[in-house]
């Protein structure tokens, strides 16, 4: 059974605004793209050619976001059969430990995220095999565009920026592709978070144990309050 997550902060505030807001719009788009594209071929034998394209794209955003949305909510799946046979002051270590094993497993994710999203931003890629040394000079690819989904007329001022002025027919594929950076950073963001939750007591692991019982306990509760 997930918790119930509380933010604190105004970074704690704004970041779970952000995620809270990005998943109910990306979910509303892909509903309203899907039902008319289902109208339309069943009704006139026509369709949004782009629509199939552009769902595609919001459900990677949706769940790049829904991972550290589940690190939030401890809604992450997880075994502890072997924490649960230490004693409390172990048990906290082993956790801690987990944490940080967390943060650099996402530090990795969000080098690698970069490394590949960058040029397509035109911007440069890290240095360094395991952790970001710096920036190494790399290929633009700002003029990447999509196969299908076409740029709406409002986007067009990034083209002087990105496209040295010429004109995108397509959406640049550093639109889409900028959930993985924006992705990786939110899960390190929440591993550190949950960490430090850990540290001070507010949490005993990174994962909610015992689910199923949580949920027949929580039932007997409810029948037992009839």
């Amino acid at each position: 059974m997930s918790s119930h997550y509380e933010p604190r902060g105004p970074m704690g505030r704004f970041v779970h605004e952000f995620e809270e807001t990005a998943i109910a719009l990306i979910l509303g788009i892909m509903t309203i793209i899907t039902f008319i594209n289902v109208v339309l071929r069943y009704g006139f034998n026509t369709g949004i050619i782009w629509g199939l394209e552009a769902v595609t794209f919001l459900f990677a955003w949706l769940v790049l976001f829904g991972v550290s949305y589940a690190v939030k909510v401890t809604a992450h799946l997880g075994v502890d059969a072997v924490i649960n046979l230490f004693d409390k002051g172990p048990r906290k270590v082993l956790a801690v430990v987990v944490g940080v094993i967390c943060i650099i497993y996402s530090i990795f994710l969000l080098k690698g995220a970069w490394d590949y999203w960058a040029p397509f931003a035109g911007l440069d890629a890290t240095s360094g095999r395991w952790f970001p040394t710096g920036f190494e000079n790399s290929r633009d690819q700002a003029w990447y565009e999509v196969a299908e989904t076409p740029i709406p007329d409002w986007l067009r001022f990034i083209e002087p920026l990105m496209n040295q002025g010429e004109t995108y027919e397509k959406l640049p594929r550093f639109i889409p592709y900028a959930i993985l950076p924006i992705g990786m950073a939110l899960l390190l963001f929440r591993f550190v978070q949950a960490t430090l939750r850990i540290l001070s007591g507010e949490k005993e692991s990174m994962i909610v144990s015992h689910e199923a019982e949580d949920d027949v306990d929580a039932v007997k509760h409810m029948n037992a309050e009839r």
